[in-house]
């Protein structure tokens, strides 16, 4: 049995709106299957007022053992760095946070908010909002860049705005079968299984993307990289192989990817675009080539499948 808490701070429940609707397995199954004993969540949990406060202060002094520490929602250290913007059970939840990250065996980190600060970071950030082990792509955070669990981990990051159910349950699944050391993670912490491909790896617009093909929002002739700047080039996240709700991903239904799991997110940058202010895309080619591309074979490579009529034909066919 492993023995999970979850806490909750600058978030907006996104992430545990997410997490009660997982499929594979659910939530029922990680308790009745896999052995996850939750001990708190701050919206399924029983517990409330001083009880929760007792709780916390058993984890710390070791009554209680806690396997798994799950965060939701940016770190406020705000103002001055008292924590006193994010109170919670008589205290600021980062003195919560300090003292139940040292006793905890992993530490995961739902959402970019707990991941990498996510919106409430963004400049000029009066809520000095950061997240766990990251703030943006700078590694340090709160726990400082140093900082390991019990278990002999980092901070374990599942990025998105919000997480994938399964992207939650599955890491949740490893840490209590003991496989957790199995899952390799990357330099933002994030587990490969989930955050190696790119967002356009299955996408259905990758053609049109690969072609240049012109097209406009909604229409289905076109890529809406080119148009309106959707960062799947440049987003690791499996979105279109493990489909939300078993069904669909932003860009399968004509939604340019926001690049919500990459540490940039909500990419505050006025020539790259974001959330607030999305980039068009000029000209033959797009100004931002894909992450771990050549920039000269991605060029030619783009040219050459723009140029060849059967390809542009059996893309035709294929709609």
């Amino acid at each position: 049995m492993a023995n999970v808490l979850w806490l909750q701070g600058g978030a907006c429940s996104g992430n545990t709106m997410s997490f009660l609707n997982a499929e594979e397995p659910t939530v029922v199954e990680l308790i009745t299957d896999f052995g996850l004993n939750i001990l708190w969540h701050p919206t399924t949990g029983l517990q409330i007022g001083d009880q929760v406060q007792d709780l916390l202060k058993d984890i710390i002094n070791g009554e209680v053992q806690m396997d798994i520490l799950v965060y939701e929602g940016s770190l406020i250290q705000g103002p001055n760095n008292t924590g006193s913007m994010n109170f919670f059970a008589d205290r600021p939840m980062m003195e919560w946070i300090k003292e139940l990250s040292e006793v905890a065996g992993f530490v995961v980190a739902i959402g970019d908010c707990a991941t990498w600060g996510g919106i409430p970071a963004v400049p000029p950030n009066p809520s000095e909002s950061t997240g766990l082990q990251f703030h943006k792509k700078e590694k340090g955070g709160f726990l400082g860049a140093d900082y390991v669990s019990k278990g002999g981990l980092p901070v374990i990051n599942i990025p998105g705005c919000p997480a994938h159910p399964d992207w939650i349950t599955q890491i949740l699944v490893a840490i209590a079968v003991g496989r957790i050391g199995d899952v390799l993670i990357d330099d933002y912490h994030r587990p490969k299984t989930f955050f190696t491909d790119f967002v356009q790896d299955g996408c259905t617009n990758v053609t049109n993307f690969a072609q240049k093909v012109d097209g406009g929002f909604g229409r289905r002739g076109g890529c809406l990289f080119y148009e309106v700047g959707c960062r799947g080039p440049m987003t690791r996240a499996s979105c279109n192989n493990i489909l939300w709700n078993r069904q669909s991903s932003k860009t399968r239904s004509n939604h340019p990817c926001l690049g919500c799991t990459e540490p940039g997110f909500p990419h505050h940058d006025l020539k790259k675009g974001s959330i607030f202010n999305t980039m068009k895309y000029m000209g033959v080619f797009p100004k931002e080539v894909p992450e771990g591309r050549n920039k000269l074979a991605y060029y030619m490579e783009a040219g050459f499948q723009k140029v060849m009529p059967t390809n542009r034909k059996i893309m035709e066919v294929s709609k």
